[in-house]
């Protein structure tokens, strides 16, 4: 059971946690596409190709394949660090799956996803092992921490 007070604690949570699962959704469907694309580049490619420019061509889709493999891999491993988060734990300290509020921005720890607007609010989805991430891990409210000569001060933790 939640109180009151933290059911839309749970909502903000649940929101950002499911926005960076689209995020990481949109990358591994893009990296799909594009190894599809490069492996019909292939096959079209061997269909009218001859010679050096058939070596050429080939080797040039396979480079595109393996480019778009790694960054499904990547993408795989960002979902595999999501699914450690259980968006309804409402966290004291700074750590996976939280949001952290600060006197100089909103973080919510999970994945590097870049900035997500909920209403009026930004949100920096960022990863525990950046640096930022790291700065904060542990930390609770009311401590503080020092990146790039900026002093960011913990308002709260949810």
């Amino acid at each position: 059971m939640f109180c009151t007070d933290k059911k839309p604690v749970n909502q903000l949570k649940k929101q950002l946690f499911y926005q960076c699962f689209d995020y990481v959704q949109q990358r591994m469907d893009a990296a799909r596409q594009g190894i599809e694309a490069a492996q019909q580049a292939s096959k079209d490619d061997t269909k009218s190709s001859a010679g050096d420019k058939y070596e050429t061509g080939r080797e040039m889709a396979q480079q595109e394949t393996d480019r778009h493999m790694a960054q499904l891999t990547e993408a795989n491993k960002l979902k595999i660090a999501l699914n450690q988060i259980n968006p309804d734990i409402i966290n004291d300290k700074a750590e996976p799956g939280s949001i952290v509020v600060t006197n100089l921005a909103k973080f919510y720890v999970a994945i590097s996803a870049g900035a997500i607007i909920t209403g009026e609010d930004t949100y920096m989805a960022i990863s525990p092992l950046s640096p930022i991430g790291l700065k904060m891990k542990g930390l609770k409210v009311n401590d503080e921490f020092n990146l790039n000569e900026k002093v960011y001060i913990i308002e709260s933790i949810l």
